[in-house]
């Protein structure tokens, strides 16, 4: 999974891929904890696994 940076918008957001697809805009962690249940990947904890690749800041940069 990789978390994009952050994109400067009215509410700011960051792009989701997952395994090379894009499968979203995340506003917050909890969006993206959500594209990881959506994608399968329940035990997957975004703040806390080396499986995602956050670009441009960790799990708490939303602006």
């Amino acid at each position: 999974m990789v978390v994009h940076h952050v994109v400067d918008a009215n509410p700011p957001y960051r792009r989701v891929d997952v395994l090379g697809t894009p499968v979203g805009k995340a506003h917050s962690l909890r969006d993206v904890a959500e594209f990881c249940r959506r994608a399968g990947l329940r035990e997957l904890d975004p703040e806390d696994d080396d499986s995602v690749q956050w670009i441009g800041g960790g799990p708490h940069v939303w602006q």
